[in-house]
């Protein structure tokens, strides 16, 4: 499949540089709350069929994203980046870290959305089908119960607010893509067999210790990290942005 070109940022700054992949729904306007705390050079796209970027009929599984990524980088001539996402794009920079090792030195991954249990692998299907009933109020829905209730409103409400503009074929091909499609690896079997090819370290920032435990559970290089932001919803990133950049510009040089 021919690689979609995104629609991204550029902010300047130090070596090596950060990719900042959002998640499902969301742009890359999501990490707008990191960016003064940031060192590095960041680089922040919009996903295919999300923000300003294209929106082709197809393509929307995490090795789809990871070849656009990969893609922008080369274009970019950035050299091998800290790679990180929030929710679905934690799978997309997984899928860039596993698919394209050359371009990936470090990976950060943010509530990422995989190793779901049979408990939420039993609820999925019926899930898609609601989705696709309701469209992106469903998935607002979705976004107003991953935020504390009666903390971070202007937040919670900017990420309903995209949802409701998304199309609902993109929502329920990305979720077909993150958990049903052949090849995925959001269910937890998959997640592991898929995890273990990752070759750099990982930074896994969490809002849940069972969470956290499970990713702990897939790490093979030392230098690797877990850790658990305690009473943060889903969106953490955005809710505790300063806290978020300290934890990863302080384990980048450690790794």
């Amino acid at each position: 499949m021919t690689p979609t070109p995104l629609h991204h940022a550029d902010h300047p700054g130090t070596a090596p540089a950060l990719l900042l992949v959002h998640g499902w729904g969301g742009n890359g306007g999501d990490w707008d709350p990191t960016l003064p705390y940031w060192r590095h050079r960041v680089i922040v796209p919009d996903l295919r069929g999300h923000g300003r970027s294209p929106k082709p009929g197809e393509g929307y599984g995490a090795r789809d994203f990871a070849a656009d990524l990969a893609e922008l980088l080369r274009g970019l001539d950035t050299g091998p980046v800290v790679a990180v996402g929030h929710s679905m794009g934690g799978q997309a920079v997984t899928a860039l870290a596993v698919e394209h090792p050359e371009l990936v030195r470090q990976l950060v991954v943010v509530d990422p959305a995989y190793g779901a249990d049979e408990a939420e692998a039993a609820r999925i299907p019926a899930e898609q089908e609601e989705l696709r009933a309701e469209g992106p109020e469903w998935a607002a829905r979705f976004v107003t119960g991953a935020f504390r209730p009666g903390l971070y409103d202007e937040l919670r409400d900017r990420q309903r607010q995209l949802m409701t503009e998304m199309d609902t074929d993109v929502l329920v091909q990305c979720r077909n893509g993150m958990y049903l499609n052949p090849g995925a690896f959001g269910l937890r079997p998959a997640t592991v067999t898929y995890l273990a090819r990752r070759e750099c370290p990982v930074l896994g920032v969490y809002a849940t210790p069972g969470a956290a435990a499970f990713e702990r559970g897939t790490l093979t290089d030392p230098r690797s990290r877990v850790t658990v932001f305690d009473g943060a919803g889903h969106y953490l990133h955005e809710e505790r942005p300063r806290e978020f950049v300290e934890v990863v510009e302080h384990w980048l040089p450690e790794a």
